[in-house]
């Protein structure tokens, strides 16, 4: 059964950096694209990052350009998700998710596996 762990939000201020991580068991973590997801109180839950199985391929939202960097350390089965420059509106609680096909994945559906969630609270 696969599993994914997130750790790594917390209260920051505005402009604060953060760092999130999520450790995959269950199955050969080399062979998932992994993505990032949030969801902010009241709304839908949406799309910040994701990078494929050999960490070349990367994209992002619109909203999280520039500041937040994907990444993955498939030696030790993590996704990483280093958000500089954070913002109010950056808060939210975020998930990261497991691809078990091919290519990059942009929305919900296209994963198979998801986490149970970290809050980042981004004070003004």
């Amino acid at each position: 059964q696969v599993q994914l762990v997130e750790s790594g939000g917390g209260l920051v201020q505005a402009g604060d950096s953060l760092r999130l991580s999520c450790v995959i068991s269950g199955r050969t973590f080399s062979r998932f694209v992994m993505g990032w997801f949030r969801q902010a109180p009241g709304k839908e839950r949406e799309f910040v990052a994701t990078i494929s199985w050999s960490g070349s391929a990367i994209y992002y939202a619109d909203p999280v350009k520039g500041r937040f960097t994907i990444s993955r350390d498939n030696a030790k089965n993590t996704v990483y998700l280093q958000m500089n420059s954070l913002k109010p509106e950056d808060t939210a609680v975020y998930y990261c998710a497991a691809r078990s096909d091919a290519g990059l994945g942009f929305v919900r559906r296209n994963y198979n596996y998801w986490g149970q969630g970290t809050q980042v609270t981004v004070s003004s």
